[in-house]
């Protein structure tokens, strides 16, 4: 009988280290600081759960996570479907094919402190495509002081960027799809609604519950974006969680803002663990 060998996890030991001093250390930092009132880093004050409780009992924390859950709900309801569209439609032609999944690839590079500043390029007036294409029909675009509006070009803006990883994740779940099933369901006269339905969404399972479970950990934090539209307005409209927290750290509120970064924190991974367990139930039922 083969022995076992636990050799490789030495390998995978200073990846764990390096992980470990990134993101433990300043967690423990943050949750440190959550339970003082921080003047200076040498003059700080016990304060316990004050924050917690200050937090927790005012009705700006609901609403900012009311929003931030819509917005979630809006991201995977217009990516999901659109991404998967898109992995159809690449063509299975070697040299298409790779043009097309680096022409989806691009946004996923662009630093996220532009993306804000390339779409209000768009929408300008004077040069952008979007705001002569809208001036030309007559819509007054007015993102600065519409909510709707507002919404709309963050949500096409995150789209933008966000779709390209959908797409990818969903045609490398299609490419393991084996051609003999392809060529099965041709000779058992199944539509194309058929094939997806029982061969195609099957193999998808996998990646698109990966690509769920990042879009709604970085949708919930989103912030360079929305801030660089419009900084959370117009009238808190687009104030999403990470939005009230930029506000608390600009105010040099160190203590009130680590309480509410743990908080964030907490509520990412109960909605990300959630949409775990809901993914582990689904694939058990249809097994």
């Amino acid at each position: 009988m083969k022995q076992q060998s636990n050799a490789a996890w030495w390998l995978a030991l200073p990846a764990i280290a390096l992980l470990g001093l990134v993101g433990f250390v300043p967690l423990v930092a943050v949750i440190n600081y959550s339970f003082f009132d921080i003047f200076t880093l040498d003059s700080r004050f016990w304060v316990g759960a004050e924050w917690y409780a200050a937090l927790v009992g005012t009705p700006d924390l609901y609403a900012a996570l009311g929003r931030s859950l819509l917005f979630t709900t809006l991201v995977l309801l217009i990516q999901f479907p659109l991404g998967v569209a898109i992995a159809l439609l690449i063509p299975q032609n070697t040299i298409a094919k790779g043009a097309v999944l680096m022409i989806l690839a691009l946004p996923l590079v662009v630093p996220w402190n532009m993306i804000p500043a390339i779409w209000l390029g768009f929408i300008n007036t004077d040069y952008g495509f979007l705001g002569q294409m809208f001036e030309a029909i007559g819509w007054d675009f007015d993102y600065k002081f519409t909510a709707m509006h507002t919404w709309m070009l963050i949500l096409a803006m995150d789209t933008w960027h966000w779709v390209g990883l959908v797409a990818i994740l969903a045609h490398s779940g299609l490419s393991t799809v084996p051609q003999t099933y392809y060529l099965a369901a041709k000779i058992d006269g199944a539509g194309r609604w058929a094939v997806f339905r029982h061969i195609q969404l099957p193999k998808l399972h996998g990646v698109l519950t990966m690509a769920l479970i990042l879009r709604v950990m970085d949708s919930m934090m989103i912030y360079t974006e929305a801030f660089g539209i419009n900084a959370g307005g117009p009238d808190d409209a687009t104030s999403f969680l990470s939005l009230e927290l930029g506000e608390d750290i600009a105010a040099f509120n160190y203590g009130p803002a680590a309480a509410r970064s743990v908080v964030y924190l907490l509520i990412v991974m109960v909605v990300a663990w959630a949409l775990q367990i809901l993914s582990r139930r689904q694939s058990r039922g249809a097994l």
